[in-house]
């Protein structure tokens, strides 16, 4: 793809956002229904079976994509096209190995692994789910490529059609299911097959895209590329850092699945099904939960490959302030929504699962707080992968992982606690991540991160936001009542178009976002101007 054009980063992270709202439109569509038709115990295997499969996944795509963006986007910097086609095909190769044994092991081991989690009933799920290892291994490497050129549209449609599969198929499947009279656990499964036909479909898109943008051309001046073995080495360098940080994780909330399950059967004596059921809301609130990280995750994708880019010109004070910019607009962007699930989760749980175990509502008001330092967490593992810190990550994701497997051993034990022990868990872990990469940045980075402009501003700003919020929908509830399902949906839609209404007042007000983010947002100049943002202090 010519040169012209390559997207600069928040731009690339934008055309992502935007599909990242497409897909949780979507990942909505499925998710929510999927969790009324499946129950909360039907979700709890859903939930059971889905940790699993991402602790493969993450073991084979968490960092060797990363390596792969990395060293082709440095590659291309440097005008190596024959490294760069060299790099794809030796990572290609080892993601499609390593997804090949990570579904062998899911496939011929489901029975085993849903007995490890306490709940064999998920096996069925697991095993449907075994195929998807491989097939998005493959797509990894795929969008990895297309990331190291700077170009996320691949990512973004694939990653639409992907959910597209997902959604039609999986629900489709449960709904027919449901009709047969089939079990909870076998509904689980099928449903859960949307996942892997929707990796299936995203692999077709991208093979077609790569020969169409990227086709392997005769070059006119080929430059010689470094030894595969060599290749190989420093994907495996660069990449197995980041996975066994992000493994740890991925590991950690396995580990935390099983604990939660098995402290309240065994600490508190409830029965499985009440455990799981627990569970299953638990999960339930994660949808949610995850809305804000999956769209930060759009920022990370975009900064590896635009930091290294400035860093193989040696600017860094260029890199530096790509820096405080993916910082401040990921916080301007994560805070509000990490505040609106918080102050509005009553009216969104009852909204979105009516009937639900009434657990939900604490969960998610928990947990609405947790997702903002996920974010920040993931937006400072990838400033500190960029910079080559890629040890650092795995340093305070181990450390955050410890805190949260022994915060939730004991306050899951605790009857007036019991499941709202596993978010207040999850909150101290990425408090600590959070708190450590702060650190680790300031030793790896040139210049230093402004705290002003990325936290305290946008916290103001938020509260704001969040008092509105908050006041809108109490007031309005108990004006008109929120008896029926459509009016409390009702009350919560004015609720958040006026709380969105006062942020964006109070983020121009208070500076919380600058007219240097908004020139790197496509056209964010005319929008600031419009909103009459000013430029920095």
């Amino acid at each position: 793809m010519a040169d012209n054009q390559k997207q600069n980063y928040l731009h690339g992270a934008a055309i992502l956002a935007a599909g990242i709202a497409v897909i949780k439109l979507l990942g909505a569509v499925y998710k929510i229904p999927l969790g009324n038709i499946l129950g909360d115990v039907g979700y709890g295997h859903f939930m059971v079976a889905y940790n699993i499969y991402n602790v493969f996944l993450t073991m084979a795509t968490a960092g060797f994509p990363v390596a792969l963006s990395r060293m082709i986007s440095e590659a291309h910097t440097l005008e190596r096209p024959m490294q760069v086609k060299r790099i794809f095909s030796v990572s290609l190769v080892l993601l499609a190995a390593i997804g090949a044994v990570s579904a062998v092991i899911m496939f011929m081991f489901p029975t085993e692994l849903a007995a490890m989690m306490d709940d064999v009933k998920a096996s069925q799920s697991i095993w449907v789910l075994s195929p998807c290892v491989l097939l998005v291994c493959i797509v990894a490497a795929y969008r990895g490529y297309a990331q190291g050129h700077g170009n996320m549209k691949p990512t973004a449609i694939s990653q639409i059609i992907e959910v597209v599969a997902k959604v039609i198929v999986g629900l489709a499947l449960a709904i027919m299911l449901t009709s047969m009279g089939k079990s909870e656990a076998i509904t689980s499964a099928g449903a859960t097959f949307g996942v892997t036909a929707g990796g299936l479909a995203a692999l077709i898109y991208l093979v077609i895209c790569k020969r169409r943008n990227y086709p392997n051309k005769p070059v006119a001046n080929p430059d010689v590329p470094d030894s595969r073995k060599r290749i190989l080495y420093n994907v495996l360098r660069i990449g197995i850092p980041i996975t066994l940080g992000s493994s740890v994780l991925s590991l950690i909330s396995l580990i935390d699945g099983k604990l939660v399950l098995n402290r309240l059967q065994d600490a508190l004596g409830y029965t499985e099904d009440y455990a799981v059921t627990l569970y299953g809301v638990y999960g339930k609130a994660q949808t949610l939960f995850n809305l804000a990280p999956t769209i930060i995750t759009a920022i990370t994708i975009a900064i590896v490959p635009a930091i290294v880019s400035e860093l193989t010109k040696h600017d860094g004070k260029a890199a530096g302030r790509i820096t405080n910019s993916s910082l401040r607009v990921s916080s301007v962007l994560a805070m509000p929504m990490a505040a609106g699930l918080s102050v509005l989760s009553y009216p969104i749980m009852n909204v979105l699962y009516q009937g639900s175990n009434e657990a939900g509502v604490g969960l998610l008001a928990i947990m609405g707080i947790d997702s903002f330092f996920v974010c920040m967490a993931l937006v400072t593992n990838s400033v500190l992968q960029a910079y080559g810190g890629e040890r650092y990550p795995v340093y305070s994701m181990v450390a955050g992982g410890v805190v949260k497997i022994a915060v939730n051993w004991f306050l899951v034990s605790i009857p007036d606690l019991n499941i709202y022990g596993a978010p207040i868990g999850t909150f101290c872990c990425y408090f600590v991540m959070c708190i450590m990469n702060y650190f680790f940045m300031r030793r790896s980075m040139q210049g230093k991160v402004s705290i002003k402009s990325v936290l305290v501003r946008p916290f103001i700003s938020t509260v704001l936001m969040a008092v509105a919020a908050w006041g809108v929908y109490e007031i309005s509830s108990r004006v008109l009542g929120s008896g029926s399902r459509l009016l409390m949906l009702v009350e919560l839609a004015v609720a958040i178009v006026i709380a969105v209404a006062v942020y964006l007042v109070a983020i121009v007000k208070t500076r919380a976002i600058t007219m240097e983010d908004m020139r790197l947002i496509p056209k964010g100049e005319k929008l600031g101007r419009l909103l009459r943002i000013k430029e920095e202090d």
